[in-house]
């Protein structure tokens, strides 16, 4: 079905992407599959072409677009290269958001800069051992001492966290008993503070270019002048982008779709069984066929969240059906289609091995799909 979300401008900017894609990432994709993470080097390239500094204002060297749609066209070209791009998803569409909305005029003139160049990379850290979804049992404690405070805790699952120059931290600088959300707070620790220390690499059933690392923080003393916002006052701030991010897994879900379907088309037309392509048994073309259904149902409620977004009007509920929605089709299609490939698609070296091992994670981080579940059924008066 014909699309409407682009003008041309983003068309102009999906074939930049397109090439760079091609010309950069795709020939070094298998090495940094090995490797375990992409080289720090691909966001300073990206900075370079100015493909990752769109919504920095011009100001300090960006695009000064702030539209989300930009950061669609990189998920959807990656997605049609079959490569992932590290935590740049992250890095774009969760922690630059915090940036320029919180970030005073000085903050601005030292960060901005570099996040547009690429020569800053972000990240941050949210998640405890003890807490997952449950950010209002974070236990990271700062404690203000004159124009410093001093930060003790651990995090873990911080996508990004291995290459981040500049780590946004949520840390307790308070304790209120009747309420559990006050009493949070926003600090950027930058990469070689004494006492930040970045711990192991996770390894992931996916993602696998995706550096996931724990972080520590050992009396680690951030500058008053690194904080983000008001203290006390993250709790509200960290809601206020919880609807781009989920929109971003989303986006990723269905051009994953779409890649696993076409992938599977190739495939069941070049493999014969039984004296036949497999595409020509009725069950191949009953089981695509339903797949194309529902990838267009499910792109066509992604774009008009993506709309929404863009003009301010996308809320908390339609986001998580978005997402709930989205990745489970996503789960469906990939599942499906690694069947219609048979044994060659449990081969990690296959393609849709991979797009299926990827796939499973959509379902978790963001907001499980239960956690989406139950602000859906809020919504509705339940």
């Amino acid at each position: 079905m014909r699309r409407t979300l682009f003008t041309q401008d983003h068309e102009d900017f999906r074939g930049l992407v397109r090439d760079f894609l091609a010309r950069e990432v795709v020939p070094a994709y298998e090495q940094w599959r090995e490797d375990g993470m992409v080289p720090r080097q691909l966001f300073t390239d990206l900075g370079k072409l100015g493909i990752i500094g769109t919504a920095v204002p011009e100001e300090y060297g960006g695009g000064g677009q702030d539209d989300y749609r930009f950061n669609v066209v990189i998920q959807e070209e990656a997605a049609r290269a079959m490569v992932t791009l590290g935590g740049l998803r992250t890095h774009l569409d969760v922690v630059v958001p915090y940036f320029t909305n919180f970030a005073d005029e000085s903050q601005r003139a030292r960060w901005f800069p570099g996040i547009a160049s690429g020569e800053l990379y972000t990240a941050i850290a949210m998640s405890e051992p003890g807490t997952g979804s449950d950010l209002a049992g974070i236990a990271t404690k700062a404690v203000r001492e004159g124009d410093y405070y001093v930060l003790n805790g651990a995090k873990t699952f911080i996508t990004g966290g291995y290459h981040a120059d500049l780590v946004i931290v949520v840390a307790r600088t308070a304790t209120d008993p009747d309420n559990r959300r006050a009493g949070l707070t926003l600090l950027v620790v930058e990469k070689g503070m004494p006492g930040f220390t970045v711990g192991r690499k996770l390894d992931k059933l996916g993602l696998t270019v995706q550096d996931t690392v724990e972080l520590s923080f050992d009396d680690v003393r951030v500058p008053v002048s690194n904080r983000l916002g008001e203290e006390g006052a993250a709790f509200g701030y960290l809601g206020r982008n919880l609807a781009q991010e989920r929109l971003a897994i989303a986006v990723g879900a269905v051009a994953q779709s779409r890649t696993a379907i076409e992938l599977t088309i190739g495939y069941v037309r070049d493999r014969t069984v039984f004296g036949k392509p497999v595409a020509e048994f009725q069950n191949t073309k009953f089981e695509l066929a339903a797949m194309a259904a529902e990838l267009e149902a499910a792109q066509a409620l992604l774009d008009s969240a993506i709309s929404a977004l863009v003009i301010g009007e996308l809320g908390p509920a339609d986001a998580a059906k978005t997402k709930l929605f989205c990745t489970e089709v996503q789960g469906r299609i990939v599942d499906r289609c690694l069947q219609l490939h048979g044994g060659y698609g449990y081969i990690l070296e296959s393609p849709i091995a991979r797009l299926y091992a990827d796939a499973r994670v959509s379902r978790i981080y963001g907001g499980t799909s239960e956690v989406l579940k139950t602000i859906i059924g809020k919504s509705l008066g339940l």
